[in-house]
């Protein structure tokens, strides 16, 4: 059995259980950084600050009258045992809680901890999906041409190890100043689709997202939601604030269209908790998750739902 720490709140008082199995999806925190930003490390304590902030939330869709945690019997399995700045390891405890998950047949839906904890997820997601593709949505590729495992290099690592297709694979949002040269034309280099923000605003979400169903079609997806896609204005406690992001209601917009794609997990990623303002960006994390939630939930009552 995974051995996963219990934590005192659970997100929106879910069950805390040991167990994935008999639930459709499940919450798991990831409270993981590398501890290596010059001037905000923090995000281990993201998880811990999203369950809190999850209090405000209320369970109903109003667009369709479901309860998502109750249609997809959510259960919170807590965290996983990691210790901040010992990848190795960590990456090893995130693996094996995802994959509990996985195996028991449920999606699971992860909260960061910064953008590292996403390669061992993917290990784990690959394991079953072979096939798997990537949105990532996102002020930064995290595509990086350097070496090493750690927040830039997540998604040139998972291409050197094989565990996403990135030929089907998107990268949404990138924006601003990087700190090395040639990035953009390095994740296009080494199969993705770049839709910066600046392509996304002036083609719109509607033809965008209509190029990802396109492209992905019906295989596995895995959805990587960084929080610094948001502006800074609306989400200030993150890992590497960026200007020009996108506003609550447009990002959230461009969250749910998501829903058209096969989600087998979601994560979460980035909120640094001694850098928000009121609990803002963890609320609005704690949104973001209920609504991959919902999208899991409405998947279920289409008609051509598996």
């Amino acid at each position: 059995m995974t051995r996963l720490f219990r934590p005192a709140t659970t997100f929106m008082d879910a069950p805390a259980a040991a167990d994935a199995r008999g639930s459709r999806a499940v919450i798991i925190g990831m409270p993981f950084d590398c501890g290596t930003h010059p001037v905000r490390i923090g995000s281990r304590q993201g998880p811990a600050a999203i369950r809190e902030q999850s209090a405000l939330l209320r369970a109903f869709d109003p667009l369709t009258s479901r309860n998502p945690l109750a249609e997809l019997n959510v259960v919170d399995l807590g965290d996983a045992l990691v210790t901040p700045s010992l990848i190795e390891a960590s990456f090893a405890a995130i693996e094996a809680a995802v994959w509990h998950a996985v195996d028991a047949g449920a999606v699971p839906v992860t909260m960061g901890g910064d953008g590292a904890v996403t390669l061992p997820q993917l290990r784990a997601l690959h394991r079953r999906f072979p096939d798997l593709c990537v949105v990532h949505i996102d002020a930064h590729t995290d595509a990086y041409p350097i070496p090493g495992f750690n927040t830039a290099t997540t998604f040139s690592r998972a291409v050197e190890e094989g565990v996403l297709d990135p030929g089907r694979s998107f990268h949404i949002g990138a924006r601003g100043p990087t700190m090395v040269p040639g990035v953009f034309e390095y994740a296009e280099e080494l199969g993705y689709t770049l839709v910066t923000m600046d392509r996304l605003m002036e083609d719109g979400m509607g033809p965008v997202f209509n190029r990802v169903r396109e492209r992905i079609g019906g295989r596995p997806v895995y959805l990587c939601f960084d929080m610094d896609f948001f502006d800074p204005a609306v989400a200030p406690g993150v890992c590497t604030p960026t200007w020009g992001g996108a506003s609550a209601r447009d990002g959230l917009r461009i969250l749910r269209r998501c829903g058209e794609l096969n989600l087998v997990a979601c994560d979460i990623n980035t909120v640094s908790p001694p850098h928000d303002v009121g609990g803002m960006t963890a609320f609005l994390a704690a949104t973001v998750l209920w609504n991959c939630l919902a999208m899991l939930a409405n998947r279920e009552h289409r008609p051509n739902a598996s």
